[in-house]
């Protein structure tokens, strides 16, 4: 990837040397998101000490590009006055997305800074869910009305002097302010001026409505290839637009969520977070592996006898739990990831659990054939060998059933099933792959 200028990674080493022109000529010139990550680079102590370098008239793309970890520590660490200064400035879906991870003073502050037009914005913005068109919503849409020509639009775009980042298309609205089209910048400079506007519209836009979900949106924008989309009401008058930069955030924190999900982690943490913080956030998710794990080790209990007798269970059954597990995190993931994208719906989830439980008994078949010579050869006992064989295939069954039965039950009991998806299928292959070589084996065995 080429960039504008190189990414900034001696910020570190030119703090300890206290090379103050050096780090100013440096943040100069870079772009906001690369002075962010730098930031982020940086210990908690070492940011403040930064942040003074940086140019004032970007002080507000760079809050806007920190992770939300790294904001929340600036944000109690920074002058409050210079924080409100630098926020102030920021479109309002910026300073909406900031919003939440501001302290509660600070955030009064800046609603007061703000003017009052910007202020009724934010409101309203905030009145919808953070993960909606509605939250992802800016009002610096350009519209004008649908029956006037080319020449007059043209007219009065020249007038506003400049135009919103990402302004591919103007907006065509009627008199009471409903969206009738969207008329493309290319044909606005190409087509003849007198032309009415109307007659260049694009035929059935796409538009979204306040409560529409943002991984809707970002599908849409990635299907229909837009750059900027606009937001109606329920009776389609245009409230604001949808612009890619927003969609592109969108789409990486959803990357990330399920990256830090499968761990039980927040992708929101400060990577330099305190101690503390850290290891309280994940001691939930290990505590919840420890009641998993004592459920594996109680079945095993339960056959302690067994396993006395033919210790060749106790070297076998890891085996057959671990491969059930990795076959269920296959249909796990390729499953979470349907439900996201929406190609799996309650009209095909029977389709998808039938397909899904053939994929588990064939790779079990052929894996036990493998499972049972390698156990009859090392052990000299076909008869483990078979054991071994059936309880490949019960287990490689039981993780394509639970990885696709999982996620669709966690979705109906409001929990993210990429969060909690891992640990409840780990439970079901180790119980019952546990369970069935050593219940075979004790029935069949001993």
């Amino acid at each position: 990837m080429q960039s504008p200028n190189p990414p900034i990674s001696n910020v570190d080493e030119l703090l300890a040397a206290d090379n103050v022109t050096a780090i100013v000529a440096l943040f100069a010139d870079a772009h906001p998101a690369d002075i962010a990550d730098a930031l982020e680079r940086l210990t908690p102590l070492k940011r403040p000490q930064a942040w003074t370098h940086i140019p004032e008239d970007i002080k507000g793309e760079v809050l806007a590009e920190l992770s939300e970890g790294v904001f929340k520590n600036l944000a109690h660490e920074l002058d409050k006055g210079e924080l409100i200064d630098a926020i102030k400035v920021l479109d309002i879906d910026d300073i909406a997305d900031l919003i939440p991870d501001m302290p509660e003073a600070l955030l009064a502050d800046v609603l007061f800074a703000v003017d009052v037009e910007t202020r009724n914005n934010l409101g309203e913005v905030l009145s919808y869910p953070e993960d909606s068109a509605g939250g992802l919503m800016n009002f610096d849409a350009i519209s004008v009305r649908d029956n006037v020509s080319l020449d007059v639009v043209l007219h009065y775009l020249r007038l506003k002097t400049s135009l919103p980042d990402n302004t591919d298309s103007i907006f065509l609205v009627d008199r009471n302010k409903r969206l009738t089209g969207i008329l493309p910048v290319n044909i606005l400079l190409t087509a003849p001026g007198g032309d009415q506007a109307i007659k260049y519209a694009v035929e059935s836009p796409v538009s979204f409505q306040c409560l529409d979900s943002e991984l809707d949106v970002a599908k849409a924008f990635a299907d229909y290839n837009l750059v900027s989309a606009p937001v109606v009401d329920d009776v389609g008058r245009l409230l604001g637009r949808i612009t890619i930069d927003d969609v592109v955030d969108v789409i990486r924190d959803q990357a990330e969520h399920d990256i830090m999900a499968a761990a039980g982690l927040r992708e929101e943490e400060d990577i330099f977070a305190p101690v503390a913080r850290t290891s309280r956030s994940r001691t939930i998710w290990l505590a919840v592996n420890l009641v998993t794990a004592l459920l594996g080790s109680w079945v095993i209990g339960q056959f302690e006898g067994s396993i006395q007798k033919l210790v060749a269970l106790a070297v076998l059954m890891p085996i057959v739990a671990s491969m059930g597990g990795n076959a269920g995190t296959q249909t796990l993931t390729v499953v979470i990831r349907g439900m996201s994208l929406g190609t799996i719906s309650r009209g095909n989830v029977f389709n998808v659990l039938k397909k899904e439980a053939l994929v588990g008994i064939l790779n079990g078949i052929i894996w036990a054939v493998v499972i049972a010579l390698i156990a009859a050869l090392w052990y000299q006992d076909v008869h483990l060998g078979l054991v071994i064989a059936a309880a490949m295939v019960a287990n490689l069954f039981m993780g394509a059933i639970a990885g696709v039965c999982i996620p669709i039950f966690l979705e109906k009991m409001n929990i993210d099933p990429a969060l909690a998806g891992g640990v409840a299928l780990t439970t079901v292959t180790d119980v019952v792959g546990y369970f069935s070589v050593l219940g075979l084996a004790t029935l069949l065995l001993l």
